[in-house]
């Protein structure tokens, strides 16, 4: 049975071999017409070097499945096609030291995200991705060196990061533009001052602020704690003065009940006081 098998497929080759050979080819021509572009791609179809159309490539706020992914086709060797990525991708900056308006040095460290939406000019103009940022990251470098160098160090610690890092993007999306990308977002992961002599000056002139600030604290809430106590004083004062003046009499018997109080109270118990019975001092004893 094998054997007879074999005659029968060599009978077959022999007899049908130009027509078996042809549709072989025909098959394989076939299937390399056909092209599968995944959703995450957009393709370049080039026609003897010259973009001729682009599939999938990508559109804003379109949704997935409509942006025509999936089968196509091209002439074979007449076209190729060239991938190019659709998300959103990343380019990070070499950590560099910029200096800032007030001449400090910091060490920066960024990344910028961007995605290509002119497959064509990317491809004429940097051919891959890989390409593009190797282009974006010398200029990502130069265009945060000089808008941080625009800026102090202190405002790269408040609100104004926001709007210096929201320059940086708009400056960097108008070249990003020459290689069909669009910048969507950068970023500063990093902003230190140099390790070594710099970083310690800077924290000792922080630390000598922030003591000054505290001494200044202090001084003023001296001064404000004398002003309030002297004002207290004077108003006890004045209260006092209104009440003794009101029985004068009996203010000076007040006054001198505190005085024998002070004076013949002694703890010791050995203390003497000699004086007259007509001695002044001793008058309230006397009675009216």
């Amino acid at each position: 049975m094998p054997d007879t098998f074999s005659q029968t497929l060599a009978d077959i080759w022999q007899n049908h071999r130009n027509t078996l050979i042809i549709l072989a080819l025909a098959i394989v021509a076939a299937l390399s017409t056909l092209i599968v572009v995944p959703e995450t791609e957009q393709a370049v179809v080039v026609r003897l070097g010259d973009p001729h159309r682009t599939i999938n490539r990508f559109r804003p706020n379109a949704d997935y499945g409509v942006s025509g992914a999936g089968l196509s086709w091209r002439i074979p060797i007449i076209e190729k096609v060239v991938m190019i990525d659709r998300r959103v991708l990343d380019v990070d900056m070499e950590r560099q030291q910029v200096t800032s308006a007030d001449q400090r040095r910091l060490e920066v460290d960024a990344y910028a995200r961007y995605r290509i939406i002119d497959p064509v000019k990317m491809y004429e103009t940097a051919g891959t991705t890989d390409k593009v940022a190797e282009q974006l990251q010398p200029i990502l470098n130069s265009v945060l060196r000089q808008e941080l160098g625009k800026r102090t160090f202190a405002a790269m610690l408040t609100a104004e990061r926001g709007e210096a890092m929201a320059q940086v993007r708009k400056n960097l999306d108008k070249e990003a533009r020459e290689y069909g990308a669009q910048i969507i977002d950068v970023r500063i992961k990093r902003a230190d001052l140099p390790d070594g002599t710099p970083l310690d000056s800077a924290f000792t002139r922080m630390a000598t602020a922030r003591n000054q600030e505290a001494a200044t604290i202090r001084a003023q809430g001296e001064k404000n704690a004398q002003i309030i106590r002297a004002e207290a004083q004077a108003q006890a004062s004045k209260v006092y003065a209104d009440a003794f003046n009101k029985d004068p009499s009996f203010y000076d018997f007040y006054r001198a009940m505190q005085s024998y109080d002070a004076t013949f109270r002694s703890k010791a118990g050995s203390t003497s006081i000699v004086l007259s019975p007509d001695n002044d001092y001793l008058r309230q004893f006397k009675g009216k």
